[in-house]
Formats: C-alpha cells, sequence, structure tokens
C-alpha cells in the first residue's frame, strides 16, 4: 500500500509539474518545452512537445507568409496606383488626342466643303471665260463684217468722187461751149447790125442764144459749185472712212488679243478648276480618314478608363488583401515564438 501510494505521489507530481511547464501555453507562449521524464507523463509531455512544434512551425510559417503577402501587397498596391494614375494620364492624354482629331476632322471637312465650293467657282469661271471667249469671237466676226462694210462704202464713195471729177469735166467741157457760143452770138450781133434791116431777125435769135448761153454758164457755174462740194465731201468721207477702218482694225486686234487672253485664262481656270476638285477629293478623303482615326481614338479612349476604372478596382482589392493579411496576423500575434523562429 505504501509503495502504491509512493507511485501514486510520484505520478500527482509529475502530472502537476507537466501541468505547471505548459501553464504558459493558453496564453500563446510556443517557447515552452515539456520535460520528458521515464514516468507516466513521459509519453504525455512528448507528444505536448512535438504538438507545440508543429503548432510552433505552423504559426511561424503562417507570420512568413503574411509578412510575405503584405510586403508583396503592398508593392503590387503601389505598382497599381502607378498603373492607375499613368491609366488615369494616358487616358488624359488620349482625350485630349481625340478632341484635337475630331478638330482636325472637323477641319478637313470644312476645307473639304471649301475646297468643293471653291471647285464650283472656278467652274463658274470657266463658264464666264467661254461665254467671253464666245462673246469676243462674236465681236471680232461683227467687226470684221463692219471692217468689210465700211471698205465697201469708202470703194463706193471714191467711185462717187471719181464719177464727180467726170461731172466736174463735163461742166468745164459746158462752160467752154457756152463761152464760144456767147462770142458766136456776139459775133452774129454785131453782123447783124451791120445787115441793117435784113439783120432784124438774125439779132433777135442772136439775142436768144446769148442770153442761153449765159443761163447755161451761170447754171454750170452753180453745177461746178455742187460738184466742188460734193468732191470735198466725198474726200472728208473717204479720209473718214479710212480712219474709221484703221480703228476697226486696231479694235478687232485689241479683240483678238483679248480672246487669246480669255482663252489663256479659260486654259487656267480649267487647269485650276481641275486642282481644286483634286484638292476637294483629298481633302474629303483626309476628312474621311481623320473621322476612323477619331472613331478608333474613342474606342481606345473608352478601353483606357474602362482600364483605369479596372486598375483602381484593382487597387482596392489589394488593399483589401492587405487588410485580411493584417488580420491574419493579428490572429496569430497572440502566439509567443522563440527569438530565433519570431
Amino acid at each position: 500500500a505504501r509503495a502504491t501510494a509512493d507511485v501514486n505521489q510520484r505520478n500527482q507530481d509529475a502530472i502537476l509539474r507537466l501541468l505547471d511547464e505548459m501553464s504558459s501555453l493558453a496564453d500563446g507562449d510556443l517557447t515552452v518545452q515539456a520535460t520528458v521524464t521515464e514516468d507516466v507523463t513521459g509519453a504525455i509531455a512528448d507528444s505536448v512537445n512535438y504538438a507545440v512544434e508543429a503548432l510552433r512551425d505552423l504559426v511561424a510559417g503562417v507570420n512568413n507568409t503574411a509578412q510575405q503577402v503584405a510586403a508583396q501587397a503592398q508593392e503590387t498596391r503601389a505598382t497599381t496606383i502607378q498603373l492607375a494614375e499613368a491609366s488615369e494620364h494616358q487616358a488624359k492624354e488620349i482625350r485630349e488626342a481625340t478632341e484635337t482629331i475630331n478638330e482636325m476632322a472637323r477641319s478637313f471637312d470644312d476645307m473639304a466643303k471649301r475646297s468643293s465650293e471653291s471647285a464650283d467657282v472656278a467652274q463658274s469661271s470657266v463658264q464666264i471665260a467661254n461665254r467671253g471667249a464666245d462673246m469676243v469671237r462674236q465681236t471680232i466676226s461683227g467687226m470684221d463684217n463692219i471692217r468689210d462694210q465700211i471698205q465697201e462704202t469708202s470703194k463706193r464713195i471714191k467711185r462717187l468722187g471719181e464719177s464727180s471729177q467726170e461731172i466736174g469735166d463735163i461742166v468745164e467741157l459746158i462752160n467752154g461751149i457756152s463761152e464760144q457760143t456767147n462770142v458766136l452770138a456776139l459775133n452774129a450781133a454785131i453782123q447783124a447790125a451791120s445787115a441793117g434791116g435784113a439783120g432784124r431777125g438774125f439779132a433777135v435769135v442772136a439775142d436768144e442764144v446769148q442770153r442761153l448761153a449765159e443761163r447755161a454758164t451761170n447754171a454750170t457755174r452753180r453745177i461746178e459749185a455742187l460738184v466742188q462740194t460734193i468732191q470735198a465731201d466725198t474726200a472728208e468721207a473717204v479720209n473718214s472712212m479710212e480712219q474709221t477702218t484703221s480703228q476697226v482694225v486696231s479694235g478687232a486686234r485689241l479683240a483678238e488679243d483679248a480672246g487669246d487672253a480669255l482663252e489663256s485664262i479659260e486654259k487656267v481656270s480649267n487647269d485650276l478648276a481641275g486642282l481644286i476638285q483634286d484638292i476637294s477629293r483629298q481633302a474629303q478623303e483626309e476628312s474621311n480618314n481623320a473621322t476612323k482615326i477619331a472613331q478608333l481614338m474613342n474606342s481606345i479612349r473608352d478601353i483606357s478608363v474602362q482600364t483605369t476604372e479596372g486598375t483602381g478596382q484593382t487597387a482596392k482589392s489589394v488593399a483589401s488583401l492587405a487588410e485580411l493579411v493584417r488580420e491574419l496576423r493579428d490572429s496569430v500575434s497572440d502566439f509567443t515564438l522563440p527569438e530565433d523562429e519570431a
């Protein structure tokens, strides 16, 4: 009985010693180490030490993992913030570039419209130049006709002058005949006077012949004066016709020069119209390309905005992960590890 009592006492002391050694384990002290003896608590102490060692490795692993995850989360969060800032900056630049491209597209479109209007104006100029050239050609043709008519009229007036000259010659001839008739009448009167009464009847005839010769002389003088007036007017008309013909010829030359100038203007206007039409087509193509680029930039801008929003959401998720890691570390912070494993 005494031996049994001693055994029980030793077992009780061993159990109390084990409980005393393990008392700080309840507070999370993983530095405890149970003494392994040969008594009844030896196997228990060995099992407890194994369990504490496993728990110590687990807590140390949790701490290390939590530290690594926290550090990685911090780096990821910093990178995500930088990425978010870069994405936001990129989105701003894309937005500004999109606005610039949209403005460029509007400018190209406006230039295309203005080029089209300029092409219409150039085409109108070509039509006006064509009409002007036609009018000049008609003017030249009309002036040629006028020149021909003036030349024909001038020829007729010259022939009239020549005819009046012939009339003058005839008048001079008649005037000479009148003078001779007057002399003959005078001689006849003298002969009649010499004959006395026998020549009285002949004297009457001689007087009538003399008066007729005087009237013929007066008439020829008036005709001569009229012919001289006609010749003067004819010479003046011929001179005027020649001057008019010269002016018409000069005007025709000027009209021809104007026609040549209008033809040159017409050619230049045609070339200019073609060039402006090419510019208009090119501007329209550039406007269409700029519009396509603007649409593409709008799509890129939307994607960039979505990327920025996604990056911001990722940053929030990383922040939440860091908070979870902190809570995980807090959950094992009550455990005490050896200094070489802390």
